[in-house]
């Protein structure tokens, strides 16, 4: 692969390799672990992304922030023994292109299937995901059906969002969905959402575009192929519980994610695409 002038490989202490981008018009880190972008900053801007400070980058383990890729199934698998949120965070990807013009800088990675262990995932199948950064970033993760049968499974893009405070931050955009928190449900979104306890809500009927209203300025974040998002946050008493997650640090993240779960699980006939996508920039 042959970098541009604006991008080099770096690796952290513990030696996971990354790509950096160091822009005119932003700055970013995608990870090859998981093909993982950790970091996007427009230029003049505010993070866009939250990493947890208690984060270690060990090989095999996923990273607490950033963009995790949860494929091919979200969540808890109904085989509880296997990964939570798929394979393909933990994987190993391959960097296949970095293309830099005037305006933007796109990064492609795939994930070689020969990693993926038949018993997750008996198909034959091709995961790709390229990141656009220009001073938005985007995001767009594609499946395509190699195989003579059709293939159905779940996704998100599990993307981590920064706020110096949770309990003065709404997201505005999902009245008029539904959703389900904690197994029950489907209720109907009426209002702004606001944090106040901990937050595990699976939407679906949502808009394309909602917005992440912080003491810092507002966010946009846009989904393409998707019908379906999730908004999370632990805390108090999971944030204990989790990995490389300070007890505290619910007060500063959320997470609003592209989905394709539940009735909006994606569908792929043989020898098609499926694109899931989300675009995020500061309002």
């Amino acid at each position: 692969m042959k970098l541009s002038p604006s991008v080099s490989i770096e690796q952290t202490d513990s030696g996971l390799e990354y790509i950096n981008v160091a822009s005119e018009f932003c700055s970013a880190k995608i990870f090859l672990q998981g093909a993982q972008l950790t970091e996007f900053t427009p230029s003049g801007k505010k993070p866009l992304i939250w990493v947890s400070s208690e984060e270690d980058y060990q090989e095999g383990k996923g990273i607490r922030g950033g963009i995790p890729i949860c494929w091919p199934w979200f969540g808890v698998n109904p085989n509880p023994e296997w990964p939570i949120h798929g394979v393909a965070r933990t994987s190993l990807w391959r960097a296949d292109e970095v293309a830099e013009q005037d305006d933007e800088i796109k990064v492609s990675l795939t994930l070689p299937m020969a990693q993926v262990d038949e018993t997750y995932w008996p198909h034959k199948s091709k995961l790709k995901v390229e990141f656009i950064l220009t001073s938005k970033l985007e995001v767009r993760l594609t499946t395509t059906n190699l195989s003579s049968e059709t293939i159905t499974f779940t996704q998100a893009l599990h993307t981590y969002f920064p706020t110096p405070s949770i309990v003065d931050t709404k997201v505005d955009g999902l009245q008029g969905s539904k959703y389900i928190e904690f197994d029950e449900g489907p209720f109907d979104q009426n209002e702004l959402v606001g944090f106040a306890r901990e937050t595990d809500m699976v939407y679906t009927q949502a808009s394309e575009t909602q917005r992440i209203i912080t003491p810092d300025g507002i966010i946009e974040v846009g989904r393409e192929n998707s019908s379906s998002c999730v908004l999370w946050n632990p805390w108090i008493d999971k944030s204990k519980r989790l990995s490389n997650f300070a007890d505290d640090e619910y007060h500063t993240m959320l997470c609003l994610e592209a989905a394709n779960v539940m009735n909006d699980s994606a569908v792929v006939a043989p020898g098609e695409s499926h694109t899931l996508a989300t675009t995020i920039s500061w309002v």
